[in-house]
């Protein structure tokens, strides 16, 4: 299993796919996802941090260190 942690909240998050599921295929997805937002950044997140970021406007590397 891989893992990566959250950019928000550090937990660490499964990867699904990669060579950590070659040899052991489990059947659970990933996650959380990277995400590319408007002002240029990436960050990996957990989807429990992705459903707190902001729905009415486009997020930013401001609301992802503000989780």
């Amino acid at each position: 299993m891989t893992s990566e942690p959250c950019d928000a909240c550090g937990k660490g998050v499964r990867i699904a796919g990669g060579i950590g599921d070659l040899w052991n295929f489990p059947t659970s997805s990933s996650g959380g996802m990277t995400l590319e937002l408007v002002d240029g950044s990436e960050h990996f997140l957990c989807f429990e941090c992705m459903e707190q970021l902001p729905g009415d406007r486009e997020p930013t590397a401001e609301d992802v260190a503000a989780l």
